[in-house]
């Protein structure tokens, strides 16, 4: 009888460790899918954001594309795509809001025109006058001028004697000075264009932009305003989305309105109507990439990412975009690159993650003075970056 409880005893021990150990494996499974995967996640989204920009970039050096048709044809294909799929999106929620309101229709036109007619234009009309690494520069003001721009509209209050104010006005100084270095000085040439490059490049006749050369100041004046562009449009987009929290079919109507206004606007700049036509090359190819994985791809993995780690957690990997520019434009792409634009969007980036720092600091003291326990929404797209512990309020997927 003894032996039997102790046989017992050893089996019920055996399978307790079992359950033990099995614990253990699902509690590292899910570790890894709370914390590696997303983060490898995110930079392969960086990674194949910045890897579309240079391949558009080429493109419109190579074979003449016009910046403001391909933002058109883009934009009309990721209308196509999401029309579907923010439906499937959203059949499961239990409450479906009416989207053909007025106050909707007007918010979402207002979205169009500044996100995609005024912002897209600019940035891929900037990108074509500078290069990807002057993009990604650039894409890390959106913080620093978010903030300058909420304290003009009186959206936050700043703190002198806070942390996290002092390290958002040393995180805009920062970012401001390594805009303006990555504007006046380009320093040294990395790689030159190689001469096939150069002989394939053709001119473009367009009502304003007339000149195929590397106009550097220009470009960097239009990221600049693209940049301040998606200021105003995270602002808007907060707004809109604390009243409709359906995500995605705000994103397709808008998408749809910023389709129509940036096709009128492309029929006034483009005065040669044969930039319209198409062919089987590498410009269809880049359109339907850029439409498939900034319409469906980049989007998901946000959310999916920010379900799982937070509204903030997507803004600390859009730096990463500087060495990937560097590496893929040199490697595979021959663009040209120079020193003083790397060291300057290094200076970007540390002025950003500085902001986003203070930012971050600033919200989490809100919430202990406040004692909230509210979190913010699952559903928030990942631009929404900007002051949102008072008003809900929150920022390069990705141009």
């Amino acid at each position: 009888m003894r032996d039997t409880l102790n046989k017992l005893a050893k089996r019920a021990r055996s399978l307790a460790n079992t359950e033990i150990e099995r614990g253990r494996e699902n509690m590292g499974v899910k570790a890894i899918l709370e914390d590696i995967l997303p983060c490898t996640a995110m930079v392969l989204i960086e990674i194949c954001t910045i890897f579309l920009t240079i391949m558009a970039s080429t493109t419109m050096s190579r074979l003449g594309m016009s910046s403001f048709v391909f933002v058109v044809y883009t934009n009309a294909l990721s209308s196509i795509i999401l029309l579907p799929y923010s439906f499937l999106y959203h059949r499961r929620d239990k409450i479906q809001a009416p989207l053909f309101t007025f106050p909707l229709l007007l918010h979402v036109s207002l979205l169009g025109f500044v996100g995609v007619t005024i912002a897209q234009n600019l940035a891929f009309a900037g990108l074509s006058y500078s290069s990807p690494i002057v993009a990604c520069g650039m894409a890390n003001q959106i913080p620093a001028f978010t903030f300058i721009l909420a304290i003009f509209l009186r959206k936050i209050k700043v703190d002198l004697k806070s942390q996290g104010s002092q390290a958002r006005i040393i995180g805009s100084l920062i970012s401001i000075m390594g805009a303006l270095s990555i504007t006046y000085y380009k320093g040294p040439v990395v790689k030159q264009y190689s001469p096939f490059f150069l002989q394939l490049a053709r001119p473009r006749l367009l009502a304003v932009f007339t000149s195929t050369h590397e106009n550097w100041l220009l470009g960097c004046f239009l990221f600049a305003a693209a940049s301040f562009a998606l200021c105003i449009w995270n602002i808007i987009q907060a707004g809109t989305m604390r009243k409709h929290p359906q995500v995605m079919k705000i994103v397709f109507l808008y998408t749809l309105f910023g389709t129509i206004q940036s096709a009128i606007l492309a029929l006034l700049m483009e005065k040669d109507l044969r930039v319209w036509r198409l062919e089987l090359n590498m410009e269809l190819l880049v359109i339907v990439l850029t439409a498939i994985f900034g319409s469906l791809i980049r989007s998901s993995v946000q959310m999916w990412c920010m379900r799982l780690k937070g509204a903030s957690f997507p803004l600390f990997f859009k730096p990463v975009g500087v060495p990937t520019a560097s590496t893929c434009g040199c490697l595979l792409f021959a663009e040209t690159f120079h020193y003083g634009s790397m060291f300057s969007a290094i200076i970007c980036g540390l002025g950003y993650y500085t902001t986003l720092w203070g930012q971050l600091k600033d919200d989490e003291t809100g919430k202990n003075i406040k004692g909230s326990t509210s979190t913010t929404s699952d559903e928030k797209v990942p631009l929404l970056q900007e002051k949102e512990e008072e008003e809900e309020e929150e920022e390069d997927s990705p141009v």
